[in-house]
């Protein structure tokens, strides 16, 4: 294990070099956050389908637990239970536009991972970086639990548990835990934990940030210490469910599936649970008495529990809903964590957007109206108030809103009009439109995935590393 352990050392040795200028040490937070014995119990293991690319590298890394699908090079990392996905990586001959550009894809798109240690993270979409296009890297970074890298190239950076940057090319930051940014170009930065920032230049800026003082019972993160609060305890305490699908290959169908739908054999099926037409179950997913409508989805890392999705409803990576009735075209954002009670349900009224990172956790009857933003943290009626606006009224905004701790900038008629036509994006690549012949998307196209398996040495001194491995047709 002493080539892992030195490794683990370079990895950390090159961030705290990336974030000099911010004078921050990674080394307090990463020290025994995840013990190197457990890097030697875990295979890997990558999909192959005829849809998607075959082209692994794997090189001087640990790999333990993750699970890989697509054009994607590991060298010089650990990645522990992470999902790295590139059935959405741009394709030689497609044209990326951007501004007054349209660029030409002269090769495949990769993901590229180096020099980085990423835990139960996901990794997905593809680089919207113009000077990037063919790839997508992530290069001295280091992500805590449950992080989402969502088509954002990165060097250099550190992301704190349940935190996500979407659609952004970040360079030496750190973001706090359960931080969400989607600003289009960052580096140098030191986001607070619980903020949610979301800007396009010359259009619109919208940020919140949650009190430290009341996050702090969902997540925290301290120096020496692993992440602790209900977000950890809700996962931790259904892990074991999961354990029991990596412990074997064959395994039934829990649950009746229609043709035009994919289930991931990694995901959780509980009893009593639904699966329309158009669905797409992603691995590491989990539905407990769920009624998933057409259309719908649960991507990585999503809890549905004793709820109901009326149809064409989007929930984000790692978004969870307890004991809640969403409408149709309801969008749950990355990470949001939305829980009424048995005999208090939470209902969302269609065409309802939930911001990236919203915590909805009531114990009496709650009702969101149809077509409205809602974001930040509401445990009340009241907070519902202070934390909501109709997307009609959100429109009509040319200047400035300040609502509790949220303030918006800009248009938003255009703020709405970008989140309306990311939507009907995601529900296109998912497939929901599928109509038998034509708009196949993931629900269609990742229903026959074939698993592999790799191993690494299980002992010497190379214990934890993976032999260097190239996979393609």
């Amino acid at each position: 294990m002493n080539e892992l352990e030195k490794l683990l050392g370079r990895i950390i040795q090159r961030i705290n070099v990336n974030l000099r200028e911010l004078e921050y040490d990674v080394s307090p937070f990463i020290k025994n956050l995840v013990p190197l014995n457990q890097m030697v119990k875990f295979h890997a293991f990558y999909g192959i389908t005829p849809n998607h690319s075959l082209d692994f590298l794997f090189n001087h890394s640990n790999l333990a637990g993750s699970y890989f699908l697509g054009k994607i090079q590991v060298r010089n990392s650990i990645l522990y239970k992470s999902d790295i996905r590139g059935d959405e990586l741009k394709s030689k001959g497609d044209v990326f536009h951007y501004q007054k550009f349209e660029i030409p894809i002269t090769t495949d798109e990769g993901i590229d991972i180096e020099d980085s240690f990423l835990i139960k993270t996901l990794v997905h979409n593809f680089s919207h970086d113009p000077e990037t296009l063919e790839k997508f890297f992530i290069r001295d970074t280091i992500t805590s639990h449950y992080a989402n890298i969502h088509g954002a190239p990165m060097d250099g950076s550190f992301l704190g548990p349940f935190s996500t940057v979407d659609l952004t090319t970040m360079r030496d930051c750190v973001i706090g835990a359960f931080s969400y940014i989607q600003a289009g170009e960052v580096d140098h930065l030191n986001i607070e934990p619980g903020t949610v920032w979301v800007r396009s230049p010359d259009d619109f800026n919208f940020h919140y940030r949650y009190p430290a003082d009341r996050l702090k019972d969902y997540i925290c993160f301290d120096k020496g210490a692993p992440p602790k609060g209900l977000f950890i305890d809700f996962v931790e305490d259904r892990k074991e469910d999961f354990g029991q699908l990596f412990n074997v290959f064959n395994i039934e169908q829990p649950a009746s599936v229609p043709e035009s739908s994919s289930l991931n054999r990694f995901s959780v099926i509980k009893p009593k649970t639904y699966i329309s037409e158009n669905v797409m179950v992603a691995q590491r997913a989990y539905l407990e008495n769920a009624w998933l409508g057409k259309g719908a989805n649960a991507q990585e890392q999503c809890y549905v529990i004793n709820s109901r999705l009326d149809g064409f409803d989007i929930m984000a990576h790692g978004a969870k809903i307890i004991e809640t009735n969403l409408g149709e075209n309801v969008f749950v954002g990355f990470n949001s964590f939305l829980r009424g009670r048995t005999d208090s349900r939470l209902t969302v009224g269609r065409d309802t957007i939930i911001m990236p990172h919203t915590i909805i956790d009531t114990k009496k009857p709650l009702a969101i109206p149809p077509g409205h933003l809602v974001w930040g943290l509401i445990t009340t009626p009241d907070e519902l108030e202070s934390n909501s606006i109709a997307l009609e009224d959100l429109s009509k905004i040319d200047a400035g809103l300040m609502k509790g701790n949220m303030s918006f900038e800009g248009s938003g008629a255009v703020f709405v009009n970008a989140f309306r036509e990311r939507i009907h994006h995601i529900l296109e690549a998912n497939g929901a439109f599928f109509d038998g012949k034509k708009n196949r998307g993931h629900a269609q196209k990742n229903q026959n995935i074939s698993f592999n398996t790799i191993q690494p040495y299980p002992d010497g001194e190379l214990q934890g590393l993976y032999p260097a491995i190239v996979i393609q047709p």
